[in-house]
């Protein structure tokens, strides 16, 4: 969706903040993008493994403003905090761990490698997402940056990138393996961040539609259904202050839910002769009993059988039955039903997944009992957030009753903790300084 910058400083109130900060030192600005954050409704790990998700945007997100430059140096500033990283657009370029700069870093580096940009330019960014709070919110730094860099170097109006990236599904899911290092369609990898994630976030900041909640396949990536937000109800997000650092100190705990479900595949592919892929693929083929006779017979040593198999387990309920019954659910206008389904998703995750913490679960149960139709935790797990559907008349008081019982539960959670509303929200919102369409 493209517009005018004018009509995203009307819309998005950082813009003009951002044009502010530019036109002090005169600065140009050539292109801007508002990038949302997204709400994970059901798909806990699911879309790394070939499984289905569903999500939404949100209205929360980064705020991006572009300025060309003649030269390779990329400057982007977060405005919020005053931090800057520099880095020059070359073949030694190496991204510094451990920091927000490695996410524009390894942008550059992927594509630098992959289509060999060279035009460098200056971006400032601010962002109204929690940060680590499994909102999405350094997926929506990725997508900024990628937006930037390819802008300014025209890259998506080349052949070859049309050939490799023909349509937005396939940049979501290339999107997600600049995250996670792995080669797309012909496209080398590179170091990634170091998460071993799919492409969830990447397709809900690409393709969702405000007022919806969509149903996508992964592995790869596909539109299968979407549904219109129950009438008259709306989100209540909680933050729980428990950072959840993919690339930090969750990034261990993250990444063994992934080799869980290779572990599986592995065990497959040796019990069958085949060359499976990731799960989806083996239990669109096969019953799930199959797979855990393979798994007993072949998990690899340095795995807990046991551990393996409630994985999977949890992969094909989550995946399989309650993804597709919940959507069936909400068409029908039967949130009796989807509240039932979200709490067995939640049940899963804490028994199969495993990527519950105290604080997440106190959030879910707290929710639930304040009257929400439905509530879950979502993202990475291991800290993070948890979403509950409440009917919009309620919202505000419910929000206040949930915060007063977080509080009073986990008064040392209540400075890093926010509560907010949300609605589903629309994809990217792009934009060129000049006004073009």
């Amino acid at each position: 969706m493209s517009v005018t910058l004018q009509h995203l400083a009307d819309r998005y109130p950082d813009f003009a903040r951002i044009g502010r900060h530019l036109s002090v030192e005169g600065a140009q600005p050539t292109a801007a993008f508002f990038v949302p954050g997204r709400i994970e409704v059901l798909g806990k790990h699911t879309d790394y493994a070939g499984g289905r998700s569903l999500v939404c945007a949100v209205s929360r997100g980064f705020s991006v403003v572009v300025c060309a430059s003649d030269g390779s140096e990329v400057n982007v500033e977060n405005l919020d905090t005053s931090e800057r990283t520099s880095f020059q657009l070359s073949a030694g370029l190496t991204p510094e761990k451990g920091s927000w700069a490695n996410y524009p870093q390894v942008v550059a580096a992927r594509l630098i490698s992959n289509f060999g940009i060279k035009r460098g330019g200056r971006i400032v960014f601010t962002s109204t997402l929690p940060i680590a709070a499994g909102i999405s919110s350094s997926s929506a730094l990725v997508v900024s940056v990628y937006l930037a860099l390819a802008g300014l170097n025209d890259i998506e109006n080349r052949p070859d990138f049309q050939e490799a990236i023909p349509d937005i599904a396939a940049l979501a899911d290339y999107l997600g393996c600049l995250e996670n290092g792995r080669d797309y369609n012909g496209l080398r990898g590179t170091i990634g961040v170091g998460t071993t994630g799919g492409s969830q976030d990447h397709t809900a900041i690409l393709c969702c539609r405000a007022g919806e909640l969509s149903q996508f396949a992964f592995a790869p990536t596909r539109f299968e259904a979407s549904v219109p937000m129950p009438r008259g109800y709306t989100f209540a997000v909680a933050s729980s202050g428990v950072a959840a650092e993919k690339t930090g100190s969750a990034l261990a705990d993250y990444n063994m839910l992934g080799s869980l479900t290779a572990a599986a595949v592995e065990a497959w592919n040796r019990y069958t002769g085949s060359s499976a892929r990731h799960l989806g693929q083996i239990l669109e083929r096969a019953p799930i009993e199959e797979l855990e006779s393979a798994v007993n017979t072949y998990c690899p040593e340095r795995y807990s059988t046991e551990h393996v198999l409630e994985r999977i387990r949890q992969f094909h309920l989550e995946t399989s039955e309650l993804i597709p019954d919940a959507v069936a659910a909400l068409a029908r206008a039967d949130l009796a039903r989807f509240g039932r389904i979200v709490e067995r998703s939640q049940q899963a995750a804490e028994r199969g997944l495993r990527n519950q913490v105290p604080e997440t679960i106190h959030l879910v149960d707290s929710a639930r009992r304040l009257g929400a139709a439905a509530s879950s935790a979502f993202g990475a797990g291991f800290g993070g957030s948890v979403w509950a559907m409440v009917k919009d008349s309620d919202g505000e008081g419910f929000l206040n009753d949930w915060r007063a019982l977080y509080h009073a539960g986990y008064p040392d959670r209540a400075p890093g903790s926010q509560f907010f509303l949300e609605q589903p929200g629309c994809s990217v919102v792009a934009s060129e300084a000049g006004g073009r369409k």
